[in-house]
């Protein structure tokens, strides 16, 4: 019966990982601010969600036990909660909230806990821990300082809500490329993030470029 259960729920992560996936690329080749855009867009954050939840209990099911993999399906989760949550501050209307804060804090904790734990274990996964312990660090430094002044300019929400959505599309690819193609190996949990980074800082520039005026409303 256990087993009959975990097999169903790691099916259903597959497939809203795989509608993650497929929405988010949509998302990252269409015009940005398109209806095809958000439409997409919006299913990426529901399949990465879904696809993130599941993940937690089946990383602690018998047989399936994975501290890493747990701490990266909160990673992951983390990175679409902040990218979605980022858009509500393109209005200056809206202040900064107690639950970006707590998210904020709350991801800071975890990701001492995942540096901690590569420094302690003697094992090929200690480099992954703490090279995503350390990601996590930099990520809520950069949301500290975003959450100090969202509307520094027109556009800081913009860079804030690419960022993180481009960091879980990245979550989202090598998922793919270590579950669905099988591939093994650290360099695969490490390489699309080199990419994917790429073309975070490809896109931000440009926000920059086009807008660095506070916005007035």
């Amino acid at each position: 019966m256990i087993k009959t259960v975990i097999t169903l729920a790691i099916y259903v992560h597959a497939l809203f990982g795989g509608i993650g996936l497929i929405a988010g690329t949509l998302s990252v080749i269409t015009k940005k601010g398109s209806l095809l855009h958000r439409k997409s867009g919006k299913w990426f954050v529901i399949g990465m969600l879904l696809s993130s939840g599941i993940s937690l209990p089946i990383a602690c099911m018998p047989g399936h036990i994975n501290p890493f993999l747990f701490l990266i399906g909160l990673f992951t989760i983390y990175m679409v909660v902040v990218g979605k949550r980022a858009l509500r501050y393109k209005f200056r209307k809206n202040k900064v909230a107690r639950l970006d804060r707590t998210i904020t804090i709350a991801m800071f904790c975890i990701s001492i806990v995942m540096i901690l734990c590569g420094s302690l274990l003697f094992e090929q996964v200690s480099v992954l821990y703490i090279y995503f312990g350390i990601v996590g660090v930099v990520l809520c430094i950069s949301d500290y300082r975003f959450l100090r002044n969202p509307h520094k300019t027109r556009n800081t929400w913009l860079v804030q809500h690419i960022g993180k959505i481009m960091g879980a599309y990245i979550a989202s690819v090598t998922a793919f490329l270590v579950a669905g193609l099988s591939i093994s190996g650290v360099a695969i949990w490490i390489i699309p993030s080199f990419f994917g980074t790429a073309l975070i800082i490809y896109y931000i520039k440009k926000v920059r470029r086009t807008s660095p005026r506070p916005e007035v409303n």
